[in-house]
């Protein structure tokens, strides 16, 4: 047996986060999220199934999805910039907010209960449902992306919250360049150029963050085997990062093909959904 499972269980949960690093990744190019919103419930599962404490679980579920973003979202990254979308003077004024933003969520996780982190997907997920599958052209905050001191808070909120969330911005990015009436596609290219510079040093930050509960846990972080780095378990990371890879592109080649529409509706089903399951999490308290 492995951390209290038999092979077959074992087995069964390598393909599911296999399986899921394919949709991950797929998804990634789509939307330009970095996988995150489909990683963290998924891993929060198999985590719950193989025994990991509730006090570390819903963080390295978090840590563990902004680890497997780095390399997916580089890739989504390149092929969305070798089609010329990704709009690179947003990228130049949100850079260092966005990477203080993650600093600040980085030292939160350290300190933060376990609570806090299903509160913030909670809101954000269900908030994004409502955008995806209500959305309307009507819905707009102005006609272009403010400039200044508001689009550099617009950067800092992005960076804590995806760091809280474990997701590589897009969500949020994505809401904003739409809200602000830019093209769809734009926004996708240019979230997965967010997601590098979220996932990079958010991964780094959980490592730091996790130190103190691998300690209190010894054996038990990263799947109750000896393989983890503070909040990120390399057995995860392992298991879903070559397949995300892999379909990454294919993702990019769905987003510049076809309406986003059903995909959009789809989406937000599924955020609801997974939202309403951490609303479960936190009553019950598993």
């Amino acid at each position: 047996m492995i951390a209290g499972l038999d092979i077959q269980e074992v087995v069964e949960l390598a393909l599911l986060l296999i399986a899921v690093g394919a949709l991950s990744g797929f998804l990634a190019g789509v939307f330009g999220i970095g996988g995150g919103a489909i990683l963290v419930p998924v891993f929060y599962e198999c985590f719950r199934i193989a025994g990991v404490p509730l006090e570390v679980r819903m963080p390295l579920c978090v840590g563990t999805s902004l680890a497997v973003i780095i390399p997916t979202s580089i890739r989504s990254f390149q092929a969305h910039y070798k089609r010329g979308a990704v709009d690179m003077a947003i990228l130049r004024v949100w850079w260092l907010p966005i990477v203080i933003g993650v600093i600040a969520g980085s030292v939160v996780a350290r300190y933060a209960p376990e609570r806090l982190f299903k509160v913030v997907f909670i809101c954000v997920a269900w908030s994004a449902a409502v955008r995806l599958i209500f959305a309307r052209e009507s819905w707009k905050l102005g006609d272009d992306l403010p400039k200044g001191a508001l689009m550099r808070v617009y950067g800092f909120v992005v960076g804590i919250l995806s760091t809280l969330m474990g997701i590589g911005g897009g969500l949020f990015s994505n809401l904003l360049m739409t809200f602000y009436s830019r093209p769809i596609h734009q926004a996708v290219a240019t979230s997965s150029a967010l997601a590098v510079l979220i996932s990079i040093p958010g991964a780094i930050g959980y490592v730091y963050a996790g130190w103190p509960a691998a300690a209190s846990y010894p054996g038990v972080i990263a799947l109750q085997v000896p393989f983890a780095l503070g909040y990120v378990s390399l057995i995860g990371a392992v298991l879903v990062m070559p397949m995300s890879l892999v379909t990454a592109p294919l993702g990019v080649r769905a987003a510049h093909a076809m309406s986003k529409r059903t995909l959009e509706a789809a989406f937000g089903c599924y955020l609801f959904i997974v939202g309403s399951r951490f609303v479960l999490s936190l009553v019950g308290g598993h």
